[in-house]
C-alpha cells in the first residue's frame, strides 16, 4: 500500500518476540530512508495483534493479500509488486489464501 504495510509473521521459536522484531526492523528501515531520502519514515505509533489461531491467520493473510484490489491499484493480485512471502512463492499464496478452501 502506498502509506502503509501489513506483515503477517510467524515467530519461529517460543522465545520469539514479535515487538522487539517490530521495533528493530523499524528502527533499521527507518534509518536507511532517512539516510537515503531524507525525513521520517514511520509515524510514532503503529498497530500490531498477536494471532493465536491458525484458521484465522488465513483469514488475515487473504485481507492482506486482497487488500491493492480493494485500493483499486491493480485489477489481480498477482499485478501488485508488493505481494509476496519470504516463506511461499506467489501461486502457492494464492492458493493458500483463495475463497473457496
Amino acid at each position: 500500500m502506498p502509506d502503509h504495510l501489513h506483515l503477517l509473521i510467524e515467530a519461529q521459536s517460543e522465545s520469539s518476540d514479535c515487538k522487539r522484531f517490530i521495533a528493530r526492523a523499524k528502527q533499521y528501515s527507518g534509518y536507511y530512508y532517512s539516510k537515503h531520502h531524507g525525513g521520517i519514515l514511520w509515524q510514532r505509533y503503529g498497530y500490531e495483534h498477536v494471532l493465536r489461531d491458525d484458521e484465522v491467520t488465513l483469514v488475515v493473510a487473504r485481507y492482506i493479500v486482497k487488500n491493492p484490489l480493494r485500493a483499486g491499484l491493480v485489477e489481480r493480485v498477482e499485478d501488485y509488486s508488493f505481494v509476496g512471502s519470504l516463506v511461499y512463492t506467489l501461486s502457492d499464496l494464492l492458493e493458500a489464501v483463495a475463497e473457496s478452501r
